[in-house]
């Protein structure tokens, strides 16, 4: 799969630090105290204790990763959990496992070389995954139990780019991407932003031999008029990536092509 080499550009490491704490203490405060069999509908045959557990566990796999600063892919996912033998303490679980996880990210060096399945091949890339991970099960088993949701639009915003940036390296645990092809469409997604900043763009291109996101020219002009666009707010945005929305949806202005949307959409969900 063809890739540009394009790093994204990260908010400073400290506001992922204290995100993630934010995020998990958050997503601990709705669970707690729900039915942990409460179906999760953005999250198919999972409920409230499943995507709990889901969230705890990617946490502490991260946390092990960047505590022995892991050179090459691991070959095993395991990790010791302490899991409670009861869901409804699956919340408390979670919660307690805060303080290490803040205690990691304080300790590694963000521009240490590691492994990542990502593009950023440094710590700093699981800072970064493991606060959109916990942020989209957020707004997860928000919905699951019927609570508005509120995204940072600046937390957004740079979770769409930490999206665009490592798709076109998911295909190990999402195959349905490394068959995302096309004959050179462009799709982009704009980003409207807060009054006095400048839009946001991102524009991917679907090429026969796989997909790319185009670079950025930094001075807001389109690299190519695209074929397929989608405007939205950040938080919108990055749900609508994460199969959370339909770019059909009357919070989206779209314009050209909606195969190549269809297209898009159908590849990318994981």
């Amino acid at each position: 799969m063809e890739t540009t080499g394009r790093a994204g550009h990260p908010l400073p490491y400290g506001i992922y630090q204290q995100a993630i704490e934010r995020e998990t203490l958050h997503f601990v405060q709705v669970v707690r105290g729900a039915d942990p069999a409460t179906a999760v509908p953005s999250c198919p045959d999972w409920t409230l204790a499943e995507l709990t557990r889901h969230v705890g566990a990617v946490q502490r796999w991260f946390c092990a990763l960047l505590t022995r600063m892991v050179q090459e892919p691991p070959s095993s996912r395991d990790v010791e959990l302490g899991l409670p033998h009861r869901v409804e303490e699956y919340p408390d679980w979670l919660a307690a496992g805060v303080p290490e996880v803040v205690g990691v990210l304080r300790a590694v060096d963000p521009q240490a070389a590691m492994w990542a399945w990502g593009e950023d091949q440094h710590a700093r890339f699981w800072a970064r995954r493991m606060l959109f991970e916990t942020l989209v099960h957020r707004v997860d088993a928000e919905h699951a139990v019927g609570r508005e949701s509120e995204i940072d639009p600046a937390l957004a915003a740079d979770g769409v780019d930490e999206f665009l940036v490592n798709l076109p390296y998911a295909g190990s645990f999402a195959p349905a991407v490394a068959k995302l092809r096309g004959n050179g469409e462009t799709i982009a997604f704009r980003c409207t932003g807060p009054t006095g900043e400048a839009e946001k763009e991102w524009q991917v291109r679907l090429d026969p031999d796989g997909f790319r996101l185009l670079p950025q020219t930094g001075t807001h002009v389109p690299p190519t008029e695209p074929q397929a666009a989608v405007r939205g707010k950040a938080a919108d945005l990055l749900l609508l990536l994460y199969g959370r929305r339909s770019y059909q949806e009357t919070a989206f202005e779209v314009s050209g092509e909606a195969t190549a949307l269809d297209r898009w959409f159908a590849h990318t969900a994981f």
